[in-house]
């Protein structure tokens, strides 16, 4: 199915990891689409796999947290493409410890990146997506910003923001025809969650009624789905890809 011929997406934290797939699986469904990160070495390589499924791709380097950097990519972006009809909302970072022992760097950096780098991209994007009148934006989330963990308040507290920020630009687009949705993966399978020790990822099975990991496709494929025509008509919605860990 290809439900973005002629579409531009923009992914912020797409080097590689969920960004990467997320950005492949929309290239393979037919969009142009803008890798972002501030791995340059590996944004160029991802940028070349899309341009080996025969779509348009461009790396632009990017820190989330700064806004001139940030407005320099969707203005890099319609510079190159002449609009943006997509953008995922996916670079985060962790920085987990107990909060009797976070230092306020910790705090602060997990906030800037993951929760103030959405707001940065939503308000860049939506300056032209309100001109287009359309456009879709996903914010990646993540379960742990609807139910908390412990070790992780840093990035609980960011991620339940941006869900709080997606219902609130949800909200504030409509009117414009854009929608804003998030995806909360629950344990997904990647080289971060293979490191942990067996015991560890056998205790998270527990949790899991469906009783296996996600995978970053999985991630993709709900992206996907929100981001398309397929879902114009869902709007601050949190789609929960977590194997029914929260159901």
């Amino acid at each position: 199915m290809m439900r973005f011929i002629n579409k531009i997406a923009v992914v912020t934290g797409s080097a590689r990891g969920i960004g990467k797939v997320i950005a492949l699986q929309l290239a393979r469904e037919g969009a142009d689409v803008v890798i972002s990160d501030v791995l340059i070495e590996d944004g160029e390589k991802t940028v070349q796999e899309i341009k080996n499924l025969g779509r348009r791709s461009i790396f632009v380097q990017c820190n989330v947290a700064d806004a001139t950097a940030v407005n320099n990519l969707m203005a890099r972006t319609i510079a190159e493409f002449g609009r943006i009809d997509v953008l995922v909302n996916n670079a985060g970072i962790t920085r987990d410890t107990l909060m009797i022992r976070m230092k306020d760097d910790d705090w602060d950096r997990v906030l800037e990146i993951n929760l103030k780098g959405a707001f940065l991209g939503i308000r860049a994007a939506a300056k032209e997506m309100m001109k287009q009148r359309s456009g879709k934006i996903v914010n990646i989330s993540s379960i742990v910003g609807l139910m908390g963990n412990a070790g992780q308040a840093n990035y609980a507290a960011a991620k339940a923001g941006l869900i709080g920020l997606t219902k609130s630009a949800a909200k504030e687009l409509a009117p414009r025809g854009i929608t804003v949705n998030a995806v909360a993966p629950g344990f997904i399978d990647t080289e971060m969650t293979q490191k942990l020790p067996e015991p560890v990822r056998e205790n998270y099975l527990k949790f899991i009624p469906l009783n296996v990991f996600g995978s970053p496709q999985d991630v993709a494929n709900a992206v996907t789905f929100l981001a398309s025509d397929e879902a114009s008509y869902i709007t601050g919605e949190v789609i929960r890809v977590d194997g029914g860990m929260r159901m």
